[in-house]
Formats: structure tokens, C-alpha cells, sequence
């Protein structure tokens, strides 16, 4: 008697554990990332930390099951965006920080940056360039002890001597040293497959380069050409071969056809894109990730005094201008677009005035949407998991209120964040 006890006991336990797994979202209208049109009066039942069904108008839920009420709200998957930058956020005091915080100093300020890009509706990141925090800061998330989003991370970013993303950029001499593959920095092919093992080896998702120079580093040149065709061959070959994508920096043109040739997945920014870089970038399948927002942040802070270096200055006023009318004749020509920001260049939790300003170049409202959730999902390779609400795949979701297609600043004012199944915001 006391076995069967025992037993009837246990099967309560484990039923009720089942049924408070469960949710009912009621959706007043639905964007699910793949149809062109809102739908509207749906239920989407989550079951663990995956979406079980969607169904027409509002169910009674099963019995233990918890009713989230959206009925007022616009329901659409988790945003994702392609290029954020954890570890840091601009500030006037950035390029003195890396002589006063310890690792340890900027993982816990990156905590606070990952919460909040959770909490703006974005479920998922690229995070395109750390020291390797971000790779501790992917597995902390991933193990549930710190709130953030789900990380694909390139870890150290591949630059060449000098480049953009050199970390030596601007020391003096005895500081400089000569840092190599193992830093992320490669002067000829055998170099630049070393470094992409480097990063496999260190945890990286993929691999991100700096094709050409950069407005914020510590040098003179913000777009000439800065890897060879040959090690930007080797670099694509060895991450394919390690089961990793490729992202590259890219502001000038010489630089971009290079690295678009060699098979580069996505081209981050791409300011001074030419007709016949936007043509092979068609032809190759080559998505534009445009981080408009940071364009608009950086040429800002330049004309703030002292905010930047002074070498930094005419690059920040001269590039980040270009971005968003790049961006119009990309999309215009029919180039593929994904969603990124370059997040941590301005403050984190911005991220959706990226929506505002694509919107602004002409993009539909609904693209931009796309772009942040099921495109965004395909350069991940993870559509199959990620980027639609459809039946079997991750339960994260975002609403807000009111239509998104008719005002798209209402992105940046989410009510609602659920991630693999679990609310991290209802308001």
C-alpha cells in the first residue's frame, strides 16, 4: 500500500510538473516571420521551451496550464540581431579602460549589457569581436547563470598587422610587441588558417575579419584593403572545413570584392559598396549586414569634443554618414539583407532604431521585420530551430503594442520577452 502511495505520489509530481511547463499565448494580431501579412485572434501553445501548436482564436488552456494574455498586443518571433559587441559600450573613456579593467571587470559589465539586449526583444546575437569574454559570457547564459541572449560568437576578430582589430593599434612601442595567430592577428595564409584554428580551439561559433580598415581603431585608414586574396581564401576554406561561417568588416570597395570572391558569408557594414561589388555579392548568395544605427551613433559622438581620439574623428564624419544610403541602393539592386547594429558601438538595448532607420532607406516595414527574424535565422544556419513561430521550433517571443507595420517605433518598446519558453518581461 505504501509502494502504490509512493508511486500515485510521484505521478502527481511529474504530471504537475508537465502541466506548469505549459503555456497558452492568445495573440491579438501575429507576425510570424515568414507570411507577408498580420493574422490575427491566434493561440500559440509552448510546451517546455518549445512552441507545441498554434491555433485559431482563444482555447480554454488545459488544466494547470499558465494563460498569457496578449489579446491587445502584436505577437512576432524573437528578434535577432548579427552584430553587437558585448563586452564594451561607447563611452568617452573606451580607449583607456583596456589599461584599467581586468577580464573579470568586463565580463560582469557584459552581464548587464546582455541583460538589457534581452530585454529589448532581441533573443539571439552575433556577438562579432571580443577578447574571449564573450565566449565565457555565451556559456554562462547558456547554462542559466546569467540572463541574456542566445551568443554565436566569434570570439578574438582575425586582423592583419596593423589592421583594424590589431589589438596593439596606438601603443607605444614597448606595448606593441608582435602579436600573432594566436591573438587574431596573421600576415600571410599559413598565419591566417593557424588563427581560425585558434578560434575553434578557444570556442568561437565562426569567424569574423576585418577586410578592411575601421573607423574606431587607432589608425589612419577606415577602408583600404587590409587581407590578401590568398589568406582570405585560406581564412573561408578552414572555417567551412571547422562547420563555421564567416563575417567580415568592410568598409571600402577593394576590400569588400575580395572578400565577397573568396566566399565570405556576410559583409559587415559596407559603406563604400560599389554596383559591382553588389553584383557579385548577388551572385555569390552574400548577405549585407548594414549596422545603420551605428553609423548614425558614430558621425554623432565625433562632434562631441574629445569623445574620440583625434585620428578617429574625420573617418567617424566621413563613413558613418555613407552607411544608410549604401544601405538603399543595396536593397534596391536586390542584394540580400540581415539584421545588425553594431550594438556596444552606441548603447546596448537600442538595438530596434536599427527597424527605423531601414525603414527610413525605403526597406518595408515587414522586411525589416524579416530580416531581424528568418533571414537573420538562415545566416545562422538555424532556421530550422529559430526566426518563425511555427510548430516544433523555439518558443522565443516578443510583442508589443499596437501594428508594427504601420509605425515601426514600436519595436523599440517591447512588452513582452519570452526566450526558449521562459517570460523575461511582461508588461
Amino acid at each position: 500500500m505504501r509502494k502504490f502511495t509512493l508511486l500515485l505520489l510521484l505521478s502527481i509530481v511529474c504530471n504537475s510538473s508537465l502541466l506548469a511547463q505549459q503555456s497558452y499565448i492568445y495573440c491579438g494580431s501575429l507576425i510570424d516571420g515568414k507570411q507577408e501579412k498580420i493574422q490575427n485572434e491566434l493561440t500559440l501553445i509552448i510546451e517546455g521551451d518549445k512552441i507545441k501548436s498554434i491555433v485559431k482564436g482563444y482555447p480554454e488552456p488545459d488544466a494547470g496550464a499558465e494563460v498569457i494574455d496578449l489579446k491587445d498586443k502584436t505577437v512576432m518571433p524573437g528578434f535577432i540581431d548579427l552584430h553587437v559587441h558585448l563586452q564594451n559600450q561607447s563611452s568617452r573613456d573606451n580607449y583607456s579602460k583596456g589599461f584599467r579593467l581586468n577580464d573579470a571587470d568586463i565580463a560582469l559589465e557584459a552581464t548587464q549589457y546582455a541583460r538589457t539586449t534581452l530585454l529589448a526583444g532581441f533573443t539571439t546575437v552575433r556577438d562579432v569581436g571580443g577578447n574571449g569574454v564573450n565566449i565565457s559570457l555565451r556559456n554562462a547564459i547558456n547554462r542559466g547563470f546569467v540572463v541574456g541572449p542566445r551568443i554565436y560568437t566569434a570570439g578574438k576578430s582575425i586582423a592583419t598587422t596593423g589592421g583594424h582589430a590589431d589589438p596593439t593599434n596606438g601603443l607605444r612601442k614597448d606595448l606593441m610587441g608582435d602579436p600573432g595567430p594566436k591573438e587574431g592577428v596573421v600576415n600571410g595564409p599559413d598565419d591566417a588558417c593557424k588563427a581560425v584554428r585558434q578560434r575553434y580551439k578557444e570556442g568561437s561559433d565562426m569567424i569574423k575579419i576585418t577586410a578592411t580598415g575601421g573607423v574606431l581603431s587607432y589608425a589612419k585608414d577606415g577602408s583600404g584593403p587590409q587581407f590578401t586574396d590568398d589568406e582570405l581564401r585560406v581564412i573561408v576554406e578552414t572555417a567551412h572545413d571547422y562547420g563555421m561561417h564567416t563575417a567580415a568588416h568592410a568598409h571600402g570597395a577593394a576590400g569588400m570584392k575580395r572578400a565577397v570572391a573568396a566566399g565570405i558569408t556576410t559583409i559587415e557594414h559596407g559603406t563604400l559598396m560599389d554596383e559591382e561589388v553588389m553584383d557579385l555579392m548577388i551572385e555569390k548568395g552574400t548577405y549585407l549586414v548594414p549596422t545603420l544605427t551605428a553609423g548614425r551613433s558614430v558621425a554623432d559622438s565625433a562632434k562631441i569634443r574629445g569623445y574620440y581620439p583625434a585620428i578617429i574623428v574625420p573617418k567617424a564624419l566621413e563613413i558613418g554618414p555613407q552607411i544608410q544610403k549604401t544601405f538603399a541602393k543595396a536593397y534596391n539592386r536586390g542584394v540580400k539583407i540581415a539584421f545588425g547594429t553594431d550594438a556596444g558601438v552606441f548603447a546596448h538595448g537600442k538595438n530596434a532604431k536599427e527597424f527605423m532607420y531601414m525603414v527610413e532607406a525605403g526597406m518595408p516595414a515587414m522586411e525589416a521585420i524579416q530580416s531581424a527574424t528568418v533571414t537573420a535565422a538562415q545566416v545562422l544556419e538555424m532556421e530550422d530551430e529559430l526566426g518563425s513561430l511555427e510548430e516544433g521550433k523555439v518558443a522565443d517571443i516578443v510583442a508589443v503594442k499596437g501594428n508594427p507595420l504601420e509605425d515601426i517605433s514600436l519595436l523599440e518598446q517591447v512588452d513582452f520577452v519570452m526566450k526558449e519558453g521562459k517570460v523575461y518581461k511582461n508588461e
